[in-house]
């Protein structure tokens, strides 16, 4: 059998908060969805919930943006293998994103088809 995916979601919009979540809510692969609404909240939610084994990770945010976010996590040897998935409206920063380990892109507005398909890849590449 299949893992199912503890995912968080980040994200300073609500409404994408909120989009992902129900897109994810019917996704077979995904068991449950913690989300955060910047870089500093998903910190904290990671240290709460160490099931997590999916990040979904916008990059433009106040508080603490994604790339800080990325920076933070990249230190720690537990969050190392967690596959992350940007979801952003900046382009721009794709490179520096999977310079820092990120595992797949996607330039809003988010499809679901388009994060089913990766979030389905994830599972098979990591989980299965």
């Amino acid at each position: 059998m299949k893992k199912k995916l503890n995912i968080l979601s980040v994200d300073d919009d609500f409404i994408n908060l909120k989009l992902v979540g129900s897109i994810l809510k019917r996704n077979e692969n995904v068991n449950k969805v913690v989300e955060a609404s910047n870089g500093l909240e998903a910190l904290e939610q990671l240290k709460k919930n160490d099931d997590i084994n999916l990040i979904l990770l916008d990059l433009v945010m106040p508080v603490m943006d994604g790339l800080k976010f990325l920076d933070s996590i990249g230190t720690e040897e537990k969050y190392k293998n967690i596959p992350i998935i940007v979801l952003t409206t900046d382009e721009t920063k794709k490179y520096e994103s999977f310079e820092k380990g990120v595992y797949d892109f996607i330039v809003k507005p988010v499809r679901e088809h388009v994060l089913n398909e990766k979030i389905d890849k994830i599972v098979e590449v990591f989980y299965s």
